[in-house]
């Protein structure tokens, strides 16, 4: 990578934008999420997965532009989306217990790529849902945001397309 990569924006792309699953799981729709900050939108349109392995991967090429203190979270921003991965329910009040961050801010990450370990065991023992959320937390900015997954889902399937116009 040369020095003047880091200052190249990515090229437009035209069409609608897809999300891919951050986990291996079951997608389920944001009104099922036990969160209301999630099932209601106000963190924006979203989706969850209800994770079968602790492997939480970014859902799209883009930036890390934020990882949480609490290491249970990562913003993702794509092509204009701004993407918030967030493991599972109330998990901020783990402190860390249970996650790990595989990347920092400023990374660039590909669809797949690993971001975040969370110990499902230890997450269920505290008392927390274990759902993976996947929030396009500026949806408003989009013409619309739509869930095409439900039920069984890959690394990287899509599971949200977002319209520009």
């Amino acid at each position: 990578m040369g020095f003047f990569d880091k200052f190249k924006k990515e090229a437009p792309q035209t069409g609608p934008l897809t999300v891919g699953a951050a986990a291996k799981g079951s997608a389920i729709p944001m009104a099922d999420i036990p969160d209301p900050a999630f099932s209601q939108g106000m963190v924006g349109f979203c989706c969850g997965i209800e994770p079968e392995n602790g492997r939480i991967c970014s859902p799209v090429d883009g930036v890390i532009s934020q990882v949480a203190d609490t290491l249970h979270a990562v913003g993702v921003d794509s092509q204009g989306m701004e993407l918030l991965v967030h493991c599972g329910v109330d998990t901020v009040d783990m402190k860390g217990q249970g996650f790990a961050v595989l990347v920092q801010e400023g990374q660039k990450v590909k669809r797949g790529d690993p971001v975040i370990t969370m110990d499902l065991d230890v997450v269920r023992a505290a008392g927390h849902p274990t759902v993976i959320v996947t929030a396009v937390t500026n949806s408003d900015d989009f013409a619309g945001v739509e869930q095409v997954a439900a039920g069984p889902v890959q690394v990287g399937d899509d599971v949200l397309k977002v319209s520009k116009e």
